[in-house]
């Protein structure tokens, strides 16, 4: 089984234009992703890929790996399922290029959900952690996802799911977070289906794979990392680095 992590990496950001290339102890933000996710040795191969000559030449210069986009993308699996077209591939893994503490742990326990998947029922695993917090859990900007009881997801959504009509029930509410990892087959399915109306409700990429019948193995994982959306992000990060 042939395993490869990509990182897709745009420059332009709405919060934080440039973050990927912003001073992270000594080396750009993209280069310490990239170099965590080598670190972990659990990739056959590990590529930055970019619609960005800046980002492409920094990951090249620094000695890795990228690979430049050919069209225009709304999303990262649409960028990482262009790259992995004609690639000879099994697994696909999507690492986000703000998150350069991505913990290895999180990363083995996706890779082991297809290593265990004799009968290749799973279409593809990600991650959700525990919320606690009412206002985020109330904030359209984290998206929560509901599961089954044998943690596969039902749906996806930026509103509060489940509602709690009843609050004496041992509810507990999940945010997805965003490390995937991909059959290359459903990646290329997904590229190759139209959006519909519940993804292009939501903006929520995972939605359509749930549309069109896929199955999505969610991992618990509640291990805290840094996603450097915002100036005040990187700050943080650069403590943490130290």
């Amino acid at each position: 089984m042939k395993i490869i992590a990509m990182i897709p990496a745009r420059y332009a950001a709405s919060r934080f234009p440039g973050k990927l290339m912003q001073n992270l102890a000594g080396k750009p933000v993209i280069v310490r992703t990239y170099e965590t996710a080598v670190k972990t040795n659990l990739f056959d191969d590990v590529f930055v890929v970019t619609d960005s000559d800046t980002i492409y030449k920094t990951i090249t210069e620094a000695g890795g790996k990228a690979i430049m986009s050919i069209k225009e993308h709304e999303c990262g699996s649409d960028r990482i399922a262009e790259a992995v077209e004609n690639m000879d591939v099994d697994i696909v893994f999507n690492i986000q290029g703000d998150e350069p503490f991505t913990p290895k742990e999180g990363l083995e326990e996706l890779l082991s959900v297809f290593k265990n998947d004799d009968k290749k029922e799973i279409d593809l695993a990600t991650i959700m952690s525990e919320m606690t917090d009412e206002n985020e859990i109330k904030d359209p900007n984290y998206v929560k996802v509901i599961v089954d009881n044998r943690n596969f997801a039902l749906y996806f959504s930026r509103s509060p799911i489940p509602y709690p009509r009843e609050k004496n029930v041992g509810l507990k509410y999940y945010e997805h977070k965003g490390v995937y990892a991909f059959r290359k087959d459903a990646l290329m399915d997904f590229y190759n289906l139209p959006m519909l109306p519940l993804e292009a409700s939501e903006k929520i990429e995972c939605i359509r794979y749930l549309e069109y019948g896929k199955k999505i193995k969610m991992i618990v994982d509640n291990t805290s990392g840094i996603e450097i959306d915002t100036p005040e992000d990187l700050e943080r990060a650069q403590a943490e680095w130290k």
